[in-house]
């Protein structure tokens, strides 16, 4: 499996071009803001052929580029019906004016063919399974994305800004909730085997291993202790 990845735009998001294998059709999580350059500069370094995009949340740094992305190729967008408002209106979404500058390199609203994803549904898109699991916290929509095992990768998770490296997502934002947050880590991630990668809305791949020793708020769920704390922001919107 290919999986091809980069940061792009104001604040780092990673988005990730997802394929059975160079020169095939690929799958795009989280085209944000300033990434359809990078993501056609993958597209031809890999020969690939999008046929879908998918989104983790509905927040301006992880869907700024759906629109153009989706039309240059033709395809369609998946988000969580309960995010899908950010779309058209993504200040709604942080409770704060984004800024007449940065606006000004947007295109705000709806792809011409946009889908609902469900909890606990599977895609399969480009020749590959993605389980859907809700997720909400960081927002009300957020959802992460995973693949089984194969021959030639580990299980892998597309946590959006559920989990990262050593910490976990804002909850501080219009839909954001610590407690849910830290009840969705428990539901989604802790059931995970420790190989299975975690590749992340922001910052560096992890494990779900190293995230149990490292990460204090997967390593407190993990020891028992409920969900009662405050989520710190960390990174993100």
């Amino acid at each position: 499996m290919l999986i091809a990845g980069f940061p792009s735009g104001a604040w780092g998001t990673n988005c990730y071009l997802v394929a059975p294998a160079a020169g095939e059709e690929c799958v795009i999580i989280d085209p944000g803001h300033r990434a359809a350059p990078g993501v056609e500069e993958t597209i031809a370094r890999h020969r690939l052929k999008p046929t879908a995009v998918i989104l983790t949340h509905g927040h301006i740094d992880h869907v700024a580029s759906v629109i153009p992305v989706c039309g240059a190729h033709d395809v369609p967008a998946w988000i969580h019906p309960e995010d899908r408002f950010m779309l058209a209106d993504p200040e709604k979404a942080l409770g704060a004016t984004i800024g007449q500058p940065l606006l000004g390199e947007l295109t705000v609203g709806e792809p011409d063919d946009l889908r609902e994803l469900t909890d606990g549904g599977s895609l399969s898109l480009a020749g590959l399974e993605f389980t859907v699991a809700h997720a909400p916290g960081h927002t009300r929509g957020s959802v992460t994305f995973s693949t089984p095992e194969r021959a030639d990768v580990p299980p892998v998770l597309f946590s959006g800004d559920l989990l990262f490296a050593g910490s976990i997502g804002r909850t501080d934002l219009p839909g954001g909730d610590a407690r849910e947050i830290l009840r969705s880590l428990a539901r989604v991630c802790l059931p995970l085997d420790d190989a299975t990668v975690v590749l992340s809305g922001h910052g560096p791949q992890t494990t779900i291993g190293r995230e149990r020793v490292d990460n204090p708020f997967l390593r407190e769920l993990a020891a028992g202790r409920g969900p009662d704390g405050d989520a710190t922001p960390r990174r993100g919107l």
